[in-house]
């Protein structure tokens, strides 16, 4: 397949080098100039419990690919969605698949605006990654992505799609109850983002105190009732065995929202906490540890761009 990848960030990379290897044509789409000439002139460095391996690929700006691909996968962050998807806009033809596994609520509805729900697959991954600098991404450990259309139609587009990627070791299978999965993982990210965010601590810190796993459970049940009052038969089971299985398999991980708030850029605590809150409030319920949380980020998030802002008028 001819694949291109929106949005370059450690996950978009992951993916991007995983299916090159096994032979498909593979596009990086970013808007770094640092990155993707670094990927351009030494290749995409993929650093796997497999070894560190660099991986020839193309990276460009969005303007620069004029092909609509098969398959088109968005990983930007949320908060960019509509911006990117816009800009891109000439990539989405008649025959192009859409996949997105991009956090919090809102991308289908972006996405939407320029293809059927019938040509859009949805899902969820867990496989860690984490961006080193211009063209270094490592992902150590094992994670699972599972997908499916969001007409919540099979089809054998989906099949071969999810076959690519099972292909590309990223461990793929389809889910019929895609959008429980999705709210699970809403309810995961709210807790251990938020929480890392706030903390300044990895995935295996947070849990190492009986007040992170504590806390963390508490946002995750939160967020399983809002989906529940909603009519989404997410469960808090799976929510609460997934922190505990990455607190431990996962402890040096640091989660993109800490990452982000490390390096002084917008996090995605609206489309995630926030999208939360609002939900919740839509339905007359109260989502306070959530709530708490988004607005603690929203404190940090504000206090390091005054932060910036500061330090470069100062510099001038």
């Amino acid at each position: 397949m001819y694949i291109v990848i929106l949005g370059a960030g450690a996950m978009g990379c992951l993916f991007g080098g995983r299916l090159s290897e096994t032979g498909h044509e593979v596009v990086l789409v970013d808007v770094w100039p640092e990155h993707l000439d670094a990927i351009n002139r030494h290749g995409l460095i993929l650093e796997t419990a497999e070894g560190t391996r660099s991986i020839a690929l193309s990276a460009r700006r969005v303007e620069q690919v004029e092909q609509p691909p098969d398959l088109l996968m968005v990983f930007t962050k949320s908060i960019h969605s509509k911006q990117a998807i816009e800009s891109g806009r000439h990539l989405f033809g008649d025959d192009t698949w859409v996949l997105t596994l991009q956090n919090g609520l809102g991308n289908i509805e972006a996405i939407e605006a320029l293809v059927p729900r019938s040509r859009i697959i949805v899902g969820t991954t867990t496989c860690p990654s984490d961006l080193l600098g211009p063209g270094r991404v490592r992902s150590l450990g094992q994670g699972h992505t599972r997908i499916f259309t969001a007409d919540e139609c099979a089809s054998s587009g989906l099949e071969r799609i999810c076959q690519a990627l099972q292909q590309a070791g990223l461990q793929c299978e389809l889910a019929p109850n895609i959008f429980a999965m999705l709210w699970e993982k809403l309810a995961f990210n709210a807790a251990v983002n938020s929480l890392t965010a706030a903390t300044g601590l990895s995935m295996g810190g947070l849990g190492a105190t009986a007040e992170g796993r504590e806390l963390a459970s508490t946002i995750a049940k939160e967020v399983v009732a809002v989906a529940n009052r909603k009519g989404v038969a997410a469960q808090e089971s799976v929510v609460l065995d997934t922190l505990i299985t990455t607190m431990r398999d996962h402890a040096g991980h640091l989660p993109s929202m800490l990452q982000d708030l490390r390096a002084g850029r917008k996090t995605e605590v609206e489309a995630i906490n926030g999208a939360v809150v609002r939900e919740a409030q839509a339905l007359g319920m109260s989502v306070p540890t959530t709530e708490t949380l988004y607005r603690l980020v929203r404190i940090l998030e504000q206090s390091r761009s005054a932060q910036s802002r500061a330090t470069v008028a100062t510099d001038k």
